[in-house]
């Protein structure tokens, strides 16, 4: 913490050396200034400040810069007010809102409901409790180890906050012993299940049975994150933003989650999608088994003109809803992304925050 300030003396004091140094008297001075004496008692006993217009008739007298005297006035009255404990105190509150909120979102998790204090001393407390960090002076690393080495360098603090929210909930959360089987196997058939979107709110605790903790916390502004996958003392956690809102966005987003899970990529550490395509061997090998997982069996001919009815046809052969049709042939490129089909899609928010 900065502790402020140097000590400083009395303008008044300053100006004083400087006339004795000259042999002067205050009475001279005023009238070398063109001021009455009382003025310049006033300033030498700290009863009147020094204002523009003195500061640079002193400095012209004096052979200095008005700044000077102006700057020696200002150090004083800061080094002054850091002598009241009151202040003293304020400033260090300042301080540590300013760094609570280098550390993390506050205001955000003070919405949440995640950080319930309302001293500055004891949000630091729970801060600290939330990022695994023994003090506020430290710097929060990931909840676990990074996979990449590039991965601490571009994680931003809003974006550790969250993992840190994910693992915090992921922590409350029984589940049965890891089975890649039941995971790949539940997986092939969530496209189907949710032919019902409210089938979303039931999936936490199916990923339960397949020894997978399944969270969701809502997207931080900013945070740009659509989902998290990682290992956990054994345990693989999933954590969903709902960033996308979209059924078939999220549906696609978890099924991308359980890739890496199933493919064993978590073991490395932590995979964090933002999504935006980078490229990488194991992000296309997970986009690949979810767009496998995501639409089971081949889309029929596609017609130069798509109606709903087609779209209709094809979901219910394919056994998935319709939405999930359409996000295929948007992100191939067949469908406009302001196609109408795509009006009115069901959006999954209000069952994830259910989890």
């Amino acid at each position: 913490m900065n502790a402020g300030p140097a000590e400083a003396f009395p303008v008044g004091e300053h100006l004083m050396e400087e006339l004795d140094a000259r042999g002067w008297t205050q009475a001279e001075f005023a009238e070398i200034l063109g001021r009455p004496p009382q003025a310049i008692s006033e300033i030498v006993s700290g009863r009147k400040e020094i204002t523009r217009d003195s500061a640079a008739q002193i400095a012209a007298a004096l052979g200095t810069s008005p700044q000077y005297w102006l700057n020696l006035q200002d150090q004083f009255h800061l080094w002054k007010q850091t002598q009241d404990a009151g202040i003293r105190k304020q400033l260090n509150d300042v301080r540590l809102r300013a760094r609570l909120n280098e550390l993390a979102p506050l205001a955000v998790l003070r919405k949440r409901g995640v950080i319930t204090a309302t001293t500055p001393q004891e949000q630091a407390e729970q801060l600290c409790q939330l990022l695994e960090i023994e003090s506020i002076d430290q710097e929060p690393r990931l909840p676990m180890a990074a996979r990449r080495s590039n991965v601490a360098e571009r994680v931003s603090a809003v974006q550790v906050a969250w993992l840190a929210c994910v693992r915090r909930q992921a922590e409350q959360r029984p589940v049965s012993a890891y089975s890649a089987d039941a995971l790949r196997a539940l997986a092939e058939r969530l496209s189907n299940l949710v032919r019902d979107p409210a089938a979303f709110a039931r999936f936490p605790a199916l990923f339960a049975d397949a020894g997978v903790r399944l969270v969701h916390v809502e997207a931080f502004p900013s945070s740009k994150i659509d989902g998290a996958s990682f290992d956990m003392d054994g345990t693989p956690v999933i954590g969903l933003s709902g960033r996308g809102q979209r059924l078939d966005k999220v549906l696609f987003t978890l099924l991308h989650e359980v890739a890496h899970v199933v493919l064993n990529h978590i073991a490395d550490g932590l995979i964090l999608d933002e999504g935006e395509e980078d490229g990488q061997d194991r992000e296309q090998e997970a986009d690949c088994l979810a767009r496998d997982w995501a639409l089971p069996g081949r889309l029929p001919a596609v017609p130069d003109r798509i109606s709903q009815g087609w779209l209709t046809r094809v979901a219910t052969s394919l056994g998935v809803h319709p939405i999930v049709v359409v996000g295929r042939l948007q992100n191939d490129g067949v469908l406009n992304w302001r196609t109408l089909l795509a009006k009115n899609a069901p959006t999954v928010t209000a069952f994830l925050r259910t989890w």
